[in-house]
């Protein structure tokens, strides 16, 4: 079971019934350390025991008082201690649409078909929508695929634009055709808006919506009144159908995207990060059992049937392929010497792959003997760099890529993760890279520590790393100030108790400022605090919205007796619209373009890191032994 779902698991243990998490699972170890409790003492693990909510439970609302089978609870009936559904951000003065309760009543449970006659019956207001009908339309598109597939949803929205639907209402019948196609596009538009570049990814979607695109110009017309719709509509597919013929014809000269610790590219890590797609095409190592390796190229939602064809591929040219008879099969193999061995029918694996773990294709026989590749249970040199770069400018760069990272990973991609199995396969690319460089940092901060000799020289590292926890923390960039502070709680470098004494007063005031405000208490309750008090941008905490999001989940059926549960669409919603609010303005740091500039963004963006614990309780040890 994955770190993520062990803390998942146990911070839902208090609803009821057996909770599993049932998603594609990944090879990697993502945030070992941040979805773990805060390392302590039993005294601070005896607080969070004795007050695990924080107070007295709240009063009954008419919430709790439905009737849910098996005795779930609805999503809006946790406690703030239990669940925030969407940490309110300080809206910008003149900013609409910043509440997090509903302007109205949500929609009453139906069933999908039906559901979405009562989105578009409240859509009937058009050219100007009220906020409800807004809410619900929104509710609706973000979290339709739980409950009804994108193409039956085009395929319905095409019947209701054409008059041809089984499922309207006398409302929807006795309105004007006017407003009724005027409500089917704006719904249509919405969704185009919210997915993007994502359903291109699909081909039947895509023609779906070039078929409808099509039927509206046809009808277009005899409606001059839905110009503005059709021309908006028009200019999404043919940018949409552009972007497509340009991938097409410069399939073979496009460039290959490289991912964390590809070749390590100077050149790569210097360019602004852009969102990852199915499709893309990236390079990759594969190794043998004796540690030589092919290199491939292949599509980022491969699936390990693919990554081996395109292995033998490529060993039919060598010595080897007369000595391997037998299927190969696919072993992810990490630093610590652990396997998986990886499913056929397993795709889009790059990007759960861990920090320093390796792909392996052998045979079966030679599963036993692989280890990992010598440079990752070496010990690395001492990192010279990170003495000679200032604490400002280490925080401004972690700042900056973490917001580029940020930037590249779509609102929708939450709900995949979380959501894998009512959605179907759909790729995480963007979010999986964003977790795995949260552990990266958290790692990199542990191992610089544990690889400076000298007690003094570690102590003015503690001091930078603060420093630098403290800058991110102004920039708002409460991934990065996460990752420094669980860095530096690591059982091996916080048991080093000589390092530790010759930390100014001052600064370990500060770091204990920080561990309460990491604290998974009452559900981080401190964090949430802070964050509440914050105004876009922030890079927030990542895991905690995915631990919402699996509460939700969890916690209540998407289904109750064959309706659609709509309070839990609406609260998971809410969660996937505060990632909007958080990146609803640009970050912007002052930033020079200097060499000096350029070779800390190189150094930020391309950490060397020991992710092995073990490894990195030996450093610590070596530093300063057990004297018990």
């Amino acid at each position: 079971m994955k770190p993520l779902e062990k803390f998942l698991k146990k911070q839902s243990s208090h609803l009821s019934g057996p909770r599993h998490l049932h998603r594609r699972q990944s090879v990697s170890k993502i945030l070992p350390s941040f979805l773990r409790d805060t390392p302590g003492d039993s005294s601070e693990g005896e607080r969070c025991a004795e007050d695990p909510s924080g107070g007295p439970p709240p009063p009954p609302t008419s919430h709790d008082c439905l009737d849910l089978p098996d005795g779930l609870r609805s999503p809006l009936s946790f406690s703030s201690d239990e669940l925030s559904p969407s940490e309110p951000l300080t809206p910008p003065p003149g900013s609409v649409g910043w509440t997090l309760s509903p302007p109205g009543p949500l929609l009453a449970p139906d069933t999908p078909e039906a559901l979405l006659g009562r989105v578009l019956e409240q859509l009937l207001s058009a050219p100007r929508l009220n906020e409800a009908a807004e809410l619900a339309l929104d509710d609706f598109i973000l979290t339709h695929m739980l409950f009804m597939p994108t193409d039956e949803l085009l395929l319905q929205l095409q019947q209701y634009f054409c008059g041809c639907s089984r499922y309207t209402t006398p409302t929807w019948e006795a309105s004007d055709p006017l407003q009724k196609k005027q409500a089917v596009l704006s719904s249509l538009l919405h969704l185009l808006d919210i997915y993007k570049d994502a359903l291109q990814e699909e081909e039947r979607t895509f023609q779906l919506i070039k078929d409808f695109y099509v039927l509206v110009m046809r009808d277009a017309p005899n409606f001059p009144q839905l110009e503005g719709s059709v021309i908006r509509l028009h200019r999404l597919v043919e940018s949409a159908e552009l972007r497509l013929t340009d991938d097409s014809a410069t399939q073979c000269s496009k460039q290959v995207k490289p991912l964390f610790r590809h070749f390590r590219r100077i050149d790569s890590c210097l360019q602004p990060r852009v969102a990852f797609r199915g499709s893309d095409e990236i390079f990759c190592r594969v190794y043998m059992p004796d540690h030589s390796y092919v290199t491939i190229r292949s599509r980022l939602s491969a699936t390990v049937s693919d990554i081996l064809s395109s292995v033998s591929e490529k060993l039919q040219y060598s010595e080897e392929q007369g000595q391997r008879e037998e299927p190969l099969i696919l072993v992810a193999v990490t630093s610590a010497g652990d396997k998986v061995l990886l499913k056929p029918d397993d795709g889009c694996i790059f990007t759960t792959l861990g920090i320093n773990s390796h792909l392996f294709a052998c045979n079966r026989e030679e599963l036993r003997s692989l280890v990992p590749l010598p440079e990752e249970v070496q010990l690395p040199p001492e990192d010279s760099h990170i003495h000679r770069i200032e604490a400002e400018d280490l925080a401004n760069q972690l700042s900056s890529f973490h917001w580029e990272l940020f930037s590249c990973v779509h609102e929708l991609e939450f709900i995949d993760y979380v959501f894998h199995p009512e959605r179907g396969r759909r790729e995480t690319a963007n979010l999986e890279l964003l977790l795995q460089r949260c552990s990266e940092v958290q790692h990199w901060v542990s191992t610089q520590t544990l690889l400076c000799e000298g007690p003094a020289r570690r102590t003015q590292l503690l001091k930078k790393f603060i420093k630098t926890a403290a800058i991110c923390k102004q920039n708002q960039d409460l991934l990065s100030f996460f990752a420094i502070v669980m860095g530096l709680d690591n059982g091996a470098v916080s048991r080093l108790r000589v390092t530790w004494e010759k930390l100014p007063g001052k600064f370990k005031n500060l770091f204990r400022k920080f561990e309460n405000l990491t604290d998974p208490c009452r559900n981080h309750k401190s964090y949430r605090e802070m964050v509440s008090r914050m105004r876009p941008p922030v890079i927030p905490f990542i895991p905690l919205i995915l631990k919402d999001l699996t509460f939700l989940h969890e916690g209540s059926k998407t289904f109750i007796d064959g309706l659609v549960n709509v309070e839990k669409m609406h609260a998971i919603a809410e969660k996937v619209r505060t990632v909007r609010k958080y990146r609803s303005n640009q970050l912007r740091l002052d930033t020079d373009v200097s060499p000096t500039h350029l070779q800390n963004k190189a150094y930020v963006r391309q950490f060397q890191v020991i992710d092995n614990q073990n490894l990195l309780f030996e450093l610590s040890y070596k530093l300063e032994p057990n004297t018990q």
